[in-house]
């Protein structure tokens, strides 16, 4: 008779061998019976596929182990929930956290692939837009580097923001197709599937004790399935898992209606399953924009939601000790409904009365706000909502109550006040606040910067802050020195393990021994070499893609970020054709080889925004046909940034463009990534460039600018911009050659109303800093000149940067927050 073994018995695979003779035999293996090819014949991309398979296999060793140990220990889980996550490329991260890489290098060589080669194949995972999803990606790989039982939640979209191309210099937004041929990275658990309902009534009953219980029957229903995607940590001690949601129609077909020979409203469930998990914020300038909008949040919240329940009482535990065992962090504004439903969940489904679950559900439940602009604290028409989630609303209401006859017994409260912390917005159309939802929600509320921190408290929460004086605080952001140092920078990573030893790798504040060497001539001649490298793979990259010969000898200037009025990628072009004119004007003087790259995506919906990339462009091509200029002055706008692109361009930087309008950028990681990598930053005082000036010195750093303060008060005093632009010859001269038609010869007309804007408001104080900003442009050129001055600041930013590792951050957050 054959013993029977218990499951918490079955032992965990053998790891296994990594040498490069093993390596290799186990790519052929799974070339052959993965996926079914001959050597002989394979593909780089089937290459490519096996190679991630045998990576894989070695990270499914760790996540098991990684799984098993905190269902073991029930210790305290952390679920962060994004509705982004830019993870980019998997592999080569992997095989870095893993300690893979030149073994797998020389696996392949041995069988005659380039492993640089295929692994340029993999597509970026179309998760996300930018700083926000590049942060979520960062604090996972931070998150399992630091050992702490995580999980990421959010939506598996089938094309992701979109692919961004360039058609007579306008923005043309095409599908995201990174899935078409499968994900290899990715585990589907169809075990893990949750219905999510819209729509329909709520009925009351009473039951034996007079105890109200409410019953949401939803008209439509969907259902949510998870696809899972390993996250290593350094060194591969710990694996977490990013779970993201497919939709997926309950009936796929409807059969008498495709009999009835109705064959296209047949499908109409799977077409409105599938449409909720195609594109990234789809645009809402429509009503039914904004209900796919609404639609995707509840989605994805709902189903991860019912997961973290399912997951917490299948170990045996309690509701009531939900908060003990789970920290849920909601990364921005997008899954605030979260809070909602978690009480519906808790009183509807599990019987908890409002007070109870109520406490359960702020005690859980943190909330990350990341931006200070009114618009992107989402908000929603009543109407639609209380349609869509009719139960939702009134849960809405009911805490809207709770909280607002608290607030009224706080005698020094006034109704001004009431009605800013109120849930509901009654200045126009009544709309739900989000914003105000996950404050109230939560037990704590973090900004993303000392400076952003502060103004939330002053401007956006001020009443709420009021009300609650002790939930808002800071946690600085952060990047992985992983991907955005030893992964995309590996001449820099070398030069560093030969010069400081290998202690960085494992704490980034051991950077700080590069100090001693920043003035040291021998060890600026290397810095500057990897520097040089990175600018020549820069250079054959445009070359490639756009056909415009860079010199690497140049000072690159780069901005690179989501386009935005309030990031200003429109002051630095402004100042870049007042540049032109003077060295049109005045060719004897020694002027500075300048290369000005710009890249980021604008909403579809977002006019101005395109506008300003059509402008970029149209300046481009006119500078870069421009014989006088003598290739003293070249502009790049390079299409569909994403985290590869960054990943060359980060390392090439000489200058780190971060001139945003003061109070405005809540914190920025662009800034850091840059720093890390030895370029110099010129910035206003926003974000963590605040940070970062302490960190780095404020002579390794160009500041300049109006700060939040002043431009507070000149918002508030009323700001004359024609005259501060009549005041400045340059400015005055380049804005009237853009809106004149100096750049858009074929249509004079087209920048009038982008340029007319500064004129009349220059709500983001581009004419009021731009004097500022021009004269330290010239300072950054003298600078440029003093080579030692300038490897000596760059040295030292790479240097300081330590601070800014994502393992601090969230550090921070699970020892002051989490607890866990």
């Amino acid at each position: 008779m054959i013993k029977s073994q218990s499951k918490a018995d079955i032992p965990l695979p053998k790891p296994r061998e990594s040498d490069p003779e093993t390596v290799a035999a186990e790519i052929i293996e799974r070339l052959t019976y993965g996926i079914g090819k001959d050597a002989k014949v394979a593909t780089p991309h089937d290459w490519l596929t096996a190679t991630i398979l045998v990576v894989r296999d070695r990270i499914i060793d760790k996540w098991m182990e990684s799984t098993r140990a905190s269902y073991d220990t029930n210790s305290k889980r952390v679920y962060y929930l994004s509705l982004e996550f830019l993870i980019g490329r998997l592999m080569r991260d992997a095989m870095s956290n893993l300690g893979l890489v030149e073994d797998i290098r020389e696996a392949l060589g041995s069988l005659g692939v380039d492993l640089d080669l295929i692994a340029g194949l993999e597509p970026d995972a179309a998760l996300g837009n930018g700083g926000l999803g590049r942060l979520a990606a960062c604090f996972m790989e931070s998150m399992a580097t630091v050992d702490i039982p995580a999980y990421g939640y959010g939506i598996r979209y089938v094309h992701g923001l979109f692919r961004q191309q360039m058609a007579d210099g306008w923005q043309v937004e095409l599908p995201e197709t990174w899935l078409a041929h499968g994900n290899p990275w990715e585990f589907e658990r169809r075990e893990s599937s949750y219905e999510i309902g819209f729509g329909g009534t709520v009925d009351a009953l009473v039951g034996v004790e007079e105890d109200m219980r409410h019953v949401w029957k939803p008209n439509e229903r969907m259902i949510a399935t998870a696809y899972d995607t390993p996250i290593v940590g350094w060194r591969g001690e710990r694996v977490n898992t990013l779970r993201l949601w497919s939709a997926q129609p309950i009936d796929p077909i409807l059969l008498d209606a495709f009999n009835a020979g109705d064959h296209i409203g047949a499908l109409r469930e799977s077409n409105k399953a599938e449409t909720l998990t195609r594109v990234l914020y789809p645009a809402d300038a429509t009503p039914a924009g904004q209900e796919l909008r609404l639609r995707q949040e509840y989605f994805f919240c709902s189903a991860s939601l019912q997961d973290i329940l399912r997951r917490h009482l299948q170990q045996g535990n309690e509701l009531a000790d939900l908060a003990d065992k789970v920290a849920i962090q909601l990364n921005d504004t997008h899954p605030a409904i979260s809070v909602v439903e978690l009480l519906r969940l808790l009183c509807d489904v599990h019987g908890l009365d409002l007070d109870d679950a109520w406490e359960i559900t702020s005690k859980t439940f943190s909330y990350t706000n990341h931006t200070l602009l009114p618009e992107a604290l989402e908000s929603w028409p009543v109407p639609l909502f209380e349609r869509l989630l009719p139960r939702h609303m009134q849960l809405v209401y009911a805490v809207n109550a709770k909280m607002l006859i608290h607030a009224r017994k706080q005698t020094d409260f006034t109704d001004e006040e009431i009605r800013h912390i109120s849930l509901i917005d009654e200045s126009g159309d009544r709309r739900v606040r989000m914003g105000n939802l996950a404050f109230m929600g939560s037990h704590s509320i973090n900004g993303v910067s000392a400076l952003h921190t502060d103004l939330m408290k002053q401007t956006v929460f001020a009443d709420l802050h009021k009300l609650f004086p002790g939930r808002i605080n800071n946690k600085t952001n952060g990047i992985t020195p992983r991907r955005w140092l030893m992964q995309c920078n590996p001449g820099l990573t070398n030069l560093l393990r030969e010069t400081i030893g290998d202690d960085f790798l494992d704490d980034a504040a051991k950077l700080q021994q590069l100090d001693g060497y920043a003035e040291d001539t021998g060890f600026q001649q290397k810095f500057a070499a990897v520097k040089r490298a990175n600018k020549e793979r820069l250079a054959q990259l445009v070359a490639s893609r756009m056909g415009v010969r860079l010199d690497p000898d140049a000072l690159f200037d780069i901005q690179i970020k989501r386009i935005h009025e309030y990031k200003r990628q429109l002051l630095n072009i402004i100042e870049t054709v007042a540049l032109y004119d003077q060295i049109r004007s005045h060719p004897e003087r020694d002027w500075v080889p300048r290369v000005k790259l710009f890249a980021g995506k604008a909403a579809p919906s977002y006019h101005n925004a395109k506008l300003i990339i059509k402008l970029a462009n149209d300046v481009a091509r006119t500078i870069n046909n421009d014989p006088s200029v003598r290739g003293l002055l070249k502009v790049v706008f390079v299409p569909n940034y994403n985290v590869s692109l960054a990943e060359v361009m980060v390392p090439a930087a000489d200058l780190s463009e971060q001139i945003s309008t003061a109070g405005m950028e809540a914190s920025g990681t662009g800034n850091m990534k840059f720093a890390l990598n030895g370029a110099l930053t010129i910035g206003t005082l926003d974000g963590a460039n605040v940070e970062m000036r302490d960190h780095v010195g404020e002579e390794n750093i160009v500041i300049f600018g109006l700060t939040a303060d002043e431009v507070a008060k000149i918002r508030a005093e009323g700001h004359n911009p024609r005259a501060t632009i009549e005041a400045s010859r340059e400015l005055s001269q380049a804005l009237s050659a853009i809106q004149s038609g100096v750049f858009s010869p074929d249509d004079r007309n087209r920048f009038k109303e982008l340029i007319d804007g500064i004129y009349q408001h220059d709500w983001f104080m581009v004419a009021a800093d731009f004097d500022s900003y021009a004269q330290a442009q010239r300072s950054v050129d003298q600078t440029w000149t003093d080579k030692a001055s300038w490897y000596a600041k760059t040295i030292r930013n790479t240097a300081r940067m330590g601070w800014f590792s994502s393992d601090r951050t969230i550090r921070q957050y699970a020892e002051e927050i989490w607890r866990a």
